[in-house]
């Protein structure tokens, strides 16, 4: 099956900083970006995360104010928590569990 990417946004997480969170049918991923103010331009950095849909053990929205989309998820390290700000955190967190139920 080709990847095909579901969602794409511009956002914040909380010890990764600004970014873009990609999710696709396959994975979910975050490229850190660096902006300038003066000529309002942004460049895409390195990809942080990357993170098949298979690893990914639990999603969830939480926040009153800020809200966030979260994911835990198993990496070569032990089990990880990341948090993203998202415009539209409960979509967000329903595609997350829907491409990992279509897998």
């Amino acid at each position: 099956m080709d990847e095909k990417k579901i969602k794409q946004e511009d956002c914040h997480e909380d010890n990764l900083g600004q970014g873009v969170l990609t999710l696709t049918n396959k994975r979910i991923a975050f490229d850190k970006t660096r902006s300038r103010i003066m000529d309002f331009s942004k460049h895409m950095g390195e990809t942080i995360l990357d993170i098949p849909l298979s690893d990914i053990t639990h999603t969830w929205r939480e926040g009153l104010l800020m809200k966030k989309a979260c994911i835990s998820a198993r990496t070569s390290d032990g089990e990880k928590t990341y948090k993203f700000g998202v415009f539209n955190v409960g979509g967000w967190v329903d595609s997350i569990q829907d491409a990992i139920d279509d897998q």
